[in-house]
């Protein structure tokens, strides 16, 4: 690199790697991933794109900084001598918080090209919970993974997610809610029964409300019968 390629003093001291990292999560969550540029970056930072070098090699070394934030924001804080179904419930839910302020999060971590340091320690304090409860390393493993998977899932099927805004949203649920309504009643009558419901998306907090209730409540339906087979 020749010196007059090297970023200015001035713009390597007031720019940290900190804010790089932020304005970059803001720009993935309005324009998407493939928006994120170093070049889009820098513009939007008022600096040069070598600027932006002084803290990151490239796009893929952003992306994981980015995931390091995500995992970073995920509140650990949990009462250890609460049911153990809570202390993941209340862990469940500050990820699915953290995913749903990001718009690129379940994007950024689906696709992740490594494991994030910052990932470790909610990993940690999961299979934890989950071993002191009683599951075995295999199925706290499991369990552990399919939360993770579970709670992106729950993200990116949001009814009426792909909406722009709400207006849109409500036209959206309006076509769906008609096309389901207007089958034949003798060959579909729980799906005409069930059009307004089955369509529904102006309420998103029932869908993650069921989708949490239904992970937990799978969880210790496991851990049940797994007590009872050991009984037996």
């Amino acid at each position: 690199m020749t010196s007059s390629s090297l970023p200015e003093a001035g713009e390597r001291t007031r720019l940290t790697r900190a804010a790089v990292v932020d304005q970059a999560l803001a720009l993935a969550d309005k324009s998407g991933l493939e928006a994120l540029t170093i070049r889009k970056l820098a513009t939007e930072l008022g600096v040069t794109p070598m600027a932006l070098y002084w803290h990151f090699h490239g796009k893929d070394e952003l992306l994981d900084g980015l995931t390091e934030r995500l995992w970073a924001e995920v509140d650990l804080t949990v009462d250890r001598n609460a049911p153990w179904t809570e202390q993941i419930r209340g862990l469940f839910e500050s990820l699915l918080k953290v995913l749903r302020a990001h718009p690129a999060a379940p994007e950024l971590l689906r696709q992740a090209k490594k494991q994030a340091d910052a990932a470790l320690k909610p990993m940690e304090l999961t299979l934890d919970i989950l071993r002191t409860a009683g599951f075995s390393p295999e199925d706290a493993s499991f369990a552990a993974r399919s939360a993770f998977w579970t709670a992106i899932t729950l993200v990116m099927s949001e009814p009426g997610i792909e909406s722009l805004d709400d207006a849109e949203r409500t036209e959206l649920q309006r076509k769906k809610q008609v096309a389901l309504a207007s089958q034949h009643l003798a060959n579909f009558p729980r799906l005409v029964e069930c059009a307004q419901p089955m369509t529904a998306c102006d309420n998103p907090e029932e869908h993650y409300r069921f989708g949490v209730d239904l992970f937990i409540g799978g969880l210790a339906a496991v851990a049940a019968a797994r007590a009872g087979a050991a009984q037996s």
